[in-house]
């Protein structure tokens, strides 16, 4: 048995000789199986000292001896440990990933999270069917006052908006149609470019953005609010719905004022388009309605209508589900907010690309 008394003051400045015969004495080769340090003796004991002690346990056990503390007090022992979990050595850095698999990782994680999102959307569609549907059974669950208030926050106050944007995006169309057009000698069929253009896709598009990046993170950022400030829970304790009360006005809201929105920036687009004609070829307004009413029939208008609703359905869901979704921090707000805007307007130009798919395959 290797036995090693420590004696007297076992501080910082007092180590310098002993860590030396310590270092020679675990390097010696030695014959024994155990080995004692005998603490009785010392006076003073400080954190180098314990970290001394501690080096010398562990290379004597690295030699196969099997090392016990003697004549510790519960304070020292204290320190030993503490001196022994920070000196625990660091784990071994794992090699880098290939570049390929973090790429087939993320790719992975992606599809994963768009199935998720995807089941998450779909049972919330399936709770706001329900609820229309408990809502004809009974229609005194519909809430008709927040049903106006919203038509109006998202229908008549997003007009002016709507009105100018399309103003300009049909002055610009029919300005580079023309401009490309008279290349070839066909200038007159700017007329028909800007009514085909807008009534069919563009007057619908750039509403139903418009109305994403306005009324869908309203509609986020409103139900976000009320429930980081737990007011939902609040409703659900006075025995009212949720759906009822925030979902289906905001839902019926948008479905009915998105079309009047979406034939109002039509009207709006022929206008702009009108003028640049006007100007630039010299068409009378009289002559301009009349090529628009040659270049346009029925499913020309419908085709942009019947898509309306649609999309106004999707943006009301996407915008009301992000903000059921916040949790209680201002930056949940802010996240789910951004992430309905993004996700509205990804899913309305899906929508139009399947609705133009559609039309086309059935001649229309």
């Amino acid at each position: 048995m290797l036995r090693v008394e420590a004696l007297g003051d076992w501080r910082i400045a007092a180590l310098s000789a002993v860590d030396g015969e310590l270092r020679a004495l675990a390097g010696r080769k030695i014959e024994a199986e155990r080995a004692v340090i005998d603490f009785s003796g010392i006076t003073r004991f400080d954190t180098s000292s314990a970290a001394v002690l501690d080096r010398t346990a562990r290379l004597l056990e690295e030699k196969g001896l099997r090392v016990e503390f003697e004549g510790a007090s519960d304070a020292q022992r204290r320190l030993l440990d503490k001196v022994d979990a920070c000196d625990t050595p660091d784990r071994p850095k794992s090699p880098p990933v290939p570049f390929y698999i973090e790429i087939v990782d993320r790719i992975g994680a992606t599809m994963r999270d768009m199935g998720e999102e995807a089941r998450g959307m779909l049972g919330f569609v399936g709770a706001v069917v329900s609820a229309i549907g408990r809502t004809v059974a009974n229609p005194r669950r519909f809430r008709f006052v927040p049903f106006v208030h919203h038509m109006e926050k998202s229908g008549f106050d997003a007009l002016p908006l709507v009105c100018l944007l399309t103003f300009l995006i049909g002055a610009v169309v029919a300005q580079q149609g023309a401009v490309q057009l008279r290349q070839f000698g066909a200038e007159v069929f700017t007329v028909n470019l800007i009514a085909i253009i807008f009534l069919r896709e563009v007057g619908l598009l750039l509403t139903a953005i418009i109305v994403a990046g306005r009324s869908g993170s309203a509609f986020t950022a409103e139900i976000g609010s009320m429930k980081m400030r737990e007011e939902i829970d609040a409703m659900r304790a006075l025995g009212l719905d949720p759906m009822d009360m925030l979902v289906i006005p905001r839902v019926m809201a948008l479905t009915v004022t998105l079309p009047l929105l979406t034939f109002i920036a039509d009207l709006m687009g022929l206008l702009g388009g009108g003028v640049v004609v006007f100007f630039m070829l010299d068409m009378s307004p009289g002559v301009y309605l009349t090529r628009v009413q040659e270049a346009v029939d029925f499913w020309t208008v419908a085709v942009g209508l019947i898509k309306a609703p649609f999309m106004a359905a999707v943006i009301a869901l996407v915008g009301c589900r992000a903000g059921l979704s916040v949790t209680g921090s201002a930056e949940s707000v802010g996240a789910m907010t951004t992430r309905s805007v993004v996700r509205s307007i990804f899913l309305v130009i899906i929508l139009d690309a399947l609705f133009a798919m559609f039309f086309t395959a059935v001649g229309i």
